[in-house]
């Protein structure tokens, strides 16, 4: 085959998947929000989880250990044996009431023997969408996505396996990383009117503008762990305000 055909095709072909490839948001280079008041802190340096910060386990389990936070999946998808129903997997989740609107979200963690970790804002009394879900940072090894959940209404199908697909109207952007998961990191989160902005190791990595996040009772805060053995630490929630 002529070899300036082949060229031509290869360029064509590279452009064809650059036009295809979804464009991410830009992310901004400075802070969107201002931190205010802080509202909660845990540095989970005590012999066990306890009461006393208002944490409650959402789906199982959470634990203290060596003064940090340790996640670690315990459902799994099973079929249906003995006359029992089948089991869905989900991660762990582990959450606690602090109502907010705009807030910064800041903890250390290391993903360890973890698929992912998660900070989550939830409104229970919300019957627009799955369990009050509103927004969501997942973070993996290889990426960070940023999901507007709200609207998000109806369950996943019967035996379907893994996170649900995208319903129409619920939005996301996935952005790649390169994490050791072993080391520990820095994670910052700032959710200011419909926008969600994330930074890792003080670089910002990820931004999300969407209707969802704009909620304004986002009663509760929730953390998951995907796999075994994630870890959370110096864990702060500020009130906050646009920064300009």
């Amino acid at each position: 085959m002529n070899l300036r055909f082949l060229t031509l095709a290869s360029l064509l072909t590279a452009s064809t998947f650059a036009a295809d490839a979804p464009k991410l948001p830009s992310i901004p280079a400075e802070p969107t929000a201002k931190k205010k008041e802080l509202l909660f802190s845990d540095d989970f340096e005590r012999p066990e989880l306890g009461k006393d910060k208002g944490w409650a386990i959402v789906v199982p389990t959470f634990s203290v250990e060596n003064g940090t936070l340790k996640g670690t999946q315990m459902r799994f998808d099973a079929p249906a044996q003995e006359g029992k129903p089948p089991v869905k997997g989900h991660q762990a989740v582990i959450g606690n009431d602090i109502p907010t609107q705009d807030s910064v979200i800041e903890f250390r963690f290391r993903l360890g023997g973890a698929q992912s970790v998660t900070a989550e804002f939830d409104d229970r009394k919300f019957n627009g969408s799955h369990y009050g879900h509103l927004c969501m940072a997942r973070i993996a090894a290889d990426k960070i996505i940023l999901v507007d959940q709200k609207g998000l209404a109806v369950a996943r199908p019967e035996g379907a396996t893994g996170e649900p697909p995208p319903p129409q109207g619920r939005k996301n952007a996935s952005f790649p990383l390169s994490l050791d998961p072993e080391a520990w990191h820095s994670f910052m989160l700032e959710t200011v009117g419909d926008t969600m902005r994330a930074s890792i190791d003080g670089k910002p990595v990820a931004f999300l503008q969407s209707p969802g996040i704009a909620h304004p009772t986002k009663s509760k805060v929730e953390f998951g762990c995907m796999g075994k053995d994630g870890f959370l630490d110096d864990l702060k929630i500020w009130n906050a305000e646009p920064a300009r």
